[in-house]
């Protein structure tokens, strides 16, 4: 039975058996999220958590994409236009804030692109099951944007500096990678994922579903490169990754020089805020981190970098962002205080 939660043509919901089922249906977008479809899944999530009938919830997106992330360029029109879309943001967190504190199974069937707001609406769930066909990164320093829908509540967490790496490079990794570092708490066959979700419907209960279903694929990045990384990314400081990436590379690490090359095309600006963002953290709350990206997000959407990411990128497509400041060194802790400054009245509240 369909429901009409609202998003019609961008969104659908169903009550399946003893499974509440959303599916995104914007394929030739990849699925982007729009602020109709945050607010729909929410409203959905908020009925379905007191429905007895409901035992599980199942997300899964249509085409070869889970969800490539936000509407970046209606976030960029209209912050060109001087109406930055602050409130899609600040109802885009509440649900992520929502998902990680969600009381029933939320299920996230992740069969292709998972980035940007597509990890928002996933990787805070209580299972993320992958397949073969996923692409999973967080790309934002490419744009002049930073990791945010709970980025600094999960990538501080993963092992040996993985996250760090991620959210600096916005390097894409795959199934075992995803698996093996626990961005994903299962991993199937695509074949198998029709076959999970009957059950589902039928039984609610993912454990009991998943019996006998998973794979258990090895990272995808080699262990010499993961041990590179959880060496080369252990530092307190941005500039003190550089300098071991740099060393590496004087030394002879190809890869090490690679990475270094990569990072230097980034944001600036973007690279600072990311390195403190994981930082801090560290010791937060979900509820924290998100009231923290909210006020980075803010500074964000009233500064250049952003905008010249997406212009270069996905406006002009000449890949020739001009960042402002241009260098990594040009950063002072004064600049970067200011993403992390209070809103004051502006502040998230997350009820």
């Amino acid at each position: 039975m369909e429901i009409d939660f609202g998003g019609m043509g961008e969104i659908a919901f169903e009550r399946r058996g003893k499974a509440g089922l959303v599916r995104l249906t914007r394929p030739k977008a990849l699925n982007a999220l729009t602020r109709v479809m945050v607010t729909a899944l929410h409203k959905a999530l908020i009925a379905w958590a007191t429905d007895d009938g409901v035992h599980c919830v199942i997300v899964e997106g249509e085409g070869r994409a889970f969800c490539a992330g936000g509407d970046i360029l209606a976030v960029y029109h209209a912050g060109r236009s001087g109406t930055p879309l602050y409130d899609f943001f600040a109802d885009e967190y509440r649900l992520n804030a929502y998902i990680r504190h969600y009381p029933k199974p939320y299920i996230s069937l992740i069969d292709g692109i998972v980035m940007g707001g597509g990890v928002g609406i996933s990787v805070h769930g209580s299972h993320r099951i992958v397949t073969e066909n996923v692409t999973f990164a967080m790309p934002e320093v490419g744009i002049g944007f930073f990791p945010d829908v709970g980025g600094s509540a999960f990538l501080p967490h993963l092992p040996e500096h993985f996250g760090t790496y991620l959210a600096l490079t916005g390097n894409r990794i795959k199934q075992g990678d995803c698996l093996q570092s626990g961005i994903a708490t299962h991993a199937i066959k695509a074949e198998d994922k029709e076959k999970l979700k009957r059950s589902l419907i039928r039984s609610g209960d993912p454990e009991k579903a998943l019996k006998g279903k998973t794979v258990n694929p090895d990272f995808e990045t080699s262990e010499a490169m993961r041990d590179m990384i959880s060496v080369l990314f252990d530092s307190p400081t941005l500039g003190g990754c550089l300098i071991r990436l740099k060393a590496a590379g004087v030394n002879g690490s190809e890869e090490a020089q690679k990475l270094l090359d990569l990072i230097k095309t980034r944001s600036p600006t973007s690279l600072h805020v990311s390195f403190r963002q994981i930082e801090e953290g560290r010791d937060l709350d979900m509820d924290q981190c998100m009231q923290m990206e909210y006020r980075i997000l803010s500074r964000m959407l009233e500064n250049h970098d952003f905008y010249e990411g997406v212009r270069a990128l996905l406006v002009d497509k000449d890949n020739s962002p001009v960042w402002s400041p241009a260098k990594i060194e040009d950063i002072t802790p004064d600049m970067i205080d200011a993403y992390f400054a209070s809103l004051g009245e502006r502040e998230l509240q997350l009820t």
